[in-house]
């Protein structure tokens, strides 16, 4: 089953733009969740992410659960850890932190997951995830233990996300990370799009209906929100 890539992949050649609302499981109370999906349902979003870098354990697939209940929205994990995974869900996206150097987040931890992967009916989508710093210290560089990429070093990220693609990822993630003080800049999401054949997922920082036109006009695919609906949840109402 690979409806849900197929899907996003298609829109990209058609140069439809894609929208994913991240939903942080230990940032979103349970009894909130029925009116912020009237909310979604209601708005441009596309898609439905779920995770954090730091979620107890069985909170992510209450949280699917409940969403499960309000919207058809196909909703895919974006999980910090093998804890958050759960069978709740319709897929995930199987992130690599291939800008840092940590083989736990490389590798490790896919390993560790692997086996409970295997017994679930969820479409796996191998992503390469690309940290880039903003300017302040986010949850992923803490908990991860590695280090974004320099937004003024264009060639590295450029070749980063090349060799991601060349590894067999079918998603490139440009992250500036949640709470980002500014988003990823136009001029790198630009040049990475220009040299990828893979769809480009741009997230992090984006808190304006500007950022978010910038972002997709600069070649993102999908554009993820965050922290921009977590604390404005009628951030929609201004698009």
């Amino acid at each position: 089953m690979s409806s849900i890539y197929h899907n996003i992949k298609s829109a990209a050649k058609r140069r439809k733009k894609l929208l994913a609302i991240l939903i942080d499981p230990d940032k979103t109370e349970i009894n909130s969740i029925a009116s912020l999906c009237v909310k979604i349902n209601q708005s441009i979003a596309t898609h439905i992410f779920v995770g954090g870098s730091e979620v107890e354990e069985f909170e992510t697939e209450k949280v699917v659960i409940e969403l499960k209940k309000h919207t058809r929205l196909p909703i895919i994990l974006f999980p910090g850890g093998i804890t958050q995974l759960t069978d709740k869900a319709d897929g995930i996206l199987f992130l690599s932190l291939i800008s840092g150097r940590n083989p736990e987040y490389l590798i490790g931890k896919h390993v560790e997951a692997a086996p409970k992967l295997l017994r679930m009916q969820l479409e796996v989508i191998p992503t390469g995830y690309v940290l880039i710093e903003n300017g302040k210290q986010t949850a992923v560089e803490r908990v991860s233990k590695t280090q974004p990429l320099s937004r003024e070093n264009i060639d590295a990220i450029i070749n980063t996300a090349r060799a991601g693609e060349l590894l067999g990822m079918k998603l490139i993630y440009l992250e500036a990370g949640s709470g980002a003080t500014h988003p990823v800049d136009y001029k790198i999401i630009s040049e990475v799009k220009k040299r990828l054949q893979i769809p480009l997922i741009v997230g992090g920082g984006i808190r304006s209906k500007e950022d978010l036109e910038l972002a997709y006009s600069s070649g993102a695919d999908m554009v993820v929100i965050g922290t921009a609906f977590e604390e404005n949840e009628n951030f929609f109402e201004e698009l």
